[in-house]
């Protein structure tokens, strides 16, 4: 009886393919759909590429272009939140000047004269009533003006900084890829509600291989301030951050690939060596 109804079972489940069979047949079937399979100069050795879908921008209803095969050492690391912060904190302190200032005892107006006499009196010795010892007198060790809080973060820092960033937006569904920034009108409005339909949250940042972005584009985002546009050269860990949603060009995505592994696997210490700052 047992056996009989195993043998039944192994039947039905054979018989009904489940969903998820039924797309995966579909999507390879499917003409349209192109999978770019990639050939990389340092290819993963112990993980398997991440797939994400090439989207577009020239309608408001979303289309699945084809798989895009990124790489794990750049979009699939494991983020680190306390190297995530220290890229923060020196970027919002490499361009950060104090402009707190106080006045020395030299600068502090009045106190010409001997307050009284050296002798005499039985009063402490004073030479001006502007020593930091009387009140309105000048201040010890105080900040002076235009103190700037500068430092260089390590380069290997900054490198998993944008690897743990992009690896968390994607993890978290909050990076997305498109084919290329062409859309159909200059209207903000026509942005405005592809990205309220997509759910792409309140702030974007759209990153592309070039600084020559469209025109309709770059027109429809000027009216947006949640909506920014940069430069794959510009690409950081504060903006990625200030944006809930990154949206990387097929070429920019690759760009950015391409630099990281470049960088993480080559000697840069020569290159650096003519930035290095003496920070003693």
């Amino acid at each position: 009886m047992t056996s009989i109804l195993i043998k039944a079972l192994k039947s039905i489940y054979i018989s009904v393919p489940s969903q998820n069979a039924k797309f995966a047949t579909s999507a390879i079937c499917s003409n349209t759909l192109s999978i770019t399979n990639k050939e990389w100069k340092y290819p993963p050795t112990f993980t398997k590429p991440r797939e994400v879908w090439i989207e577009n921008l020239d309608t408001i209803e979303e289309k699945k272009l084809g798989l895009f095969e990124l790489h794990p050492t750049v979009y699939g690391a494991t983020p680190r939140i306390d190297i995530i912060h220290r890229n923060v904190i020196w970027q919002r302190k490499y361009r950060w000047v104090s402009w707190a200032h106080t006045k020395t005892r030299a600068e502090v107006r009045g106190g010409g004269r001997k307050p009284w006499p050296q002798k005499g009196l039985g009063k402490a010795r004073h030479g001006s009533i502007r020593s930091p010892l009387f009140r309105g007198g000048g201040v010890i060790h105080g900040p002076r003006a235009g103190n700037t809080h500068f430092f260089m973060l390590p380069f290997h820092l900054r490198l998993y900084g944008l690897t743990s960033t992009l690896s968390a937006k994607l993890a978290q569904d909050d990076l997305h890829v498109v084919k290329d920034l062409d859309i159909p009108s200059d209207n903000s409005e026509y942005l405005a509600e592809l990205i309220l339909s997509r759910n792409w949250g309140p702030s974007v940042l759209i990153v592309d291989d070039t600084d020559y972005a469209p025109r309709n584009i770059t027109v429809a985002t000027g009216n947006l301030p949640h909506v920014n546009l940069m430069p794959v050269y510009g690409l950081n860990v504060y903006s990625m951050l200030k944006h809930d949603t990154l949206i990387l060009t097929q070429s920019a995505a690759e760009k950015i690939e391409d630099r990281i592994l470049q960088l993480l696997h080559s000697d840069t210490r020569k290159q650096q060596a003519k930035f290095k700052l003496d920070q003693v």
